[in-house]
């Protein structure tokens, strides 16, 4: 498929300068003349520059924006390269579509052709709503997929005045056929959130966690990355201290360091094929300290995607397994599996219907404490609930 008829091109002259020997930027084969081959590549960097999704009232033609990824380009190009191979591309930015909805199908059509060739997208937009297209992009897989969003708010809300970067979950929830099993949510702040809303994600069975949760043990995050088969960060869930380019400004929030910390989680997840990160506003960025702490944040992801350990098949020698009896008179028990090269927990939950068979999930050491201490851990119960 030709893809650089959605694409356009990157400006030579601007980033012929950012070739500096092992800087990332040298390592970088981008779209300025000739459209990059991106089959052959580990990870392409997509630039969104579509912002309709702020507004009450849709436009009819894309406005015209300051470009969100550029600045992250001018900070991650000049990161020096990290350790080992190193096979990314650059598909510059694409063209907005006549309608947001046709942005939206555009971006679907990109990221499930990238992720047929085990590409994997990386989107730098652009208003969160664009997950909503960046979802869209799994539907021709035929199975469930899992999803983790990072955000101060939950988008979820009902209000039709609101705007579209305000309910895009509501939308991927509703959307037809529906092929979400488990979502989960880091770094909420719940004056931000609606009861409602998170009356209904827990009726749904997902997994929720306040910011102040993410500080206490931010290692906890790791198994709830690690399902994950797309990943978006909203910028707004970073505290202003760390990330200025966002409104409106929120002095909590997530830490730069813990937002690295998550795409670094993501990036080693064997599973996660997408990340998009949203809501970057660079004419809030003064000095270039937002786009500094994304480009970083990308930074990390690829760091973590050359140490992938491929870590899927349970039943080979990678793996120790630990069954975790209940009682003497009770035969019902728990099945852990721990990885002997990274030291990962995994918790396999049996449906109660015979006939759905069984998930092997990511979990975490303290799952595991607390299955010995004769406890069921939380993350059992809502898979199970899940698979029925």
């Amino acid at each position: 498929m030709n893809l650089s008829i959605f694409f356009e091109p990157l400006n030579e002259d601007m980033y012929a300068a950012l070739n500096k020997p092992r800087t990332l930027g040298a390592y970088i084969n981008r779209f300025v003349g000739k459209f990059p081959d991106w089959r052959t590549a580990d990870i392409a960097l997509i630039g969104v520059n579509e912002v309709r999704g702020l507004d009450t009232e849709e436009a009819s033609e894309p406005k015209a924006v300051p470009a969100p990824a550029r600045a992250v380009r001018q900070k991650l190009y000049n990161l020096n390269k990290g350790t080992g191979r190193c096979q990314l591309v650059d598909l510059g930015n694409l063209r907005p579509g006549i309608t947001l909805e046709d942005t939206y199908l555009r971006l679907k059509e990109i990221v499930e052709v990238l992720i047929s060739y085990n590409t994997i997208p990386v989107i730098i937009g652009g208003s969160h709503d664009l997950e909503y297209g960046q979802y869209l992009g799994y539907e021709h897989l035929d199975r469930v997929v899992n999803m983790v969003t990072v955000d101060s708010s939950v988008d979820m809300t009902e209000d039709p005045e609101a705007t579209p970067n305000k309910k895009q979950l509501r939308k991927i929830l509703m959307h037809e056929p529906n092929y979400l099993f488990s979502l989960g949510q880091i770094g909420y702040q719940s004056y931000l959130v609606e009861p409602e809303v998170m009356a209904t994600l827990e009726k749904l069975h997902f997994e929720a966690y306040r910011v102040g949760e993410v500080h206490r043990n931010v290692q906890e995050m790791e198994p709830v990355v690690r399902v994950a088969d797309l990943l978006t960060f909203d910028v707004s869930a970073i505290r202003h201290q760390d990330a200025p380019g966002y409104e409106p400004a929120n002095p909590f929030g997530l830490t730069g360091e813990e937002a690295c910390q998550i795409c670094w989680y993501a990036g080693l997840n064997d599973t996660l094929t997408s990340l998009g990160i949203y809501e970057y506003n660079p004419e809030l960025d003064n000095r270039g300290l937002t786009a500094m702490t994304i480009a970083t944040m990308i930074w990390y992801f690829v760091e973590g995607f050359y140490h992938r350990k491929n870590e899927l098949t349970f039943n080979s020698k990678q793996f120790t397994k630990y069954a975790v009896a209940f009682n003497d008179d009770n035969p019902d028990r728990m099945i852990f599996y721990k990885s002997k090269s990274s030291e990962k927990w995994w918790l396999e939950v049996e449906a109660l219907s015979s006939d759905k068979g069984s998930r092997i999930v990511p979990c975490s050491y303290e799952d595991y404490l607390q299955a010995i201490k004769g406890e069921v851990p939380n993350r059992w119960i809502l898979t199970q609930a899940r698979i029925g």
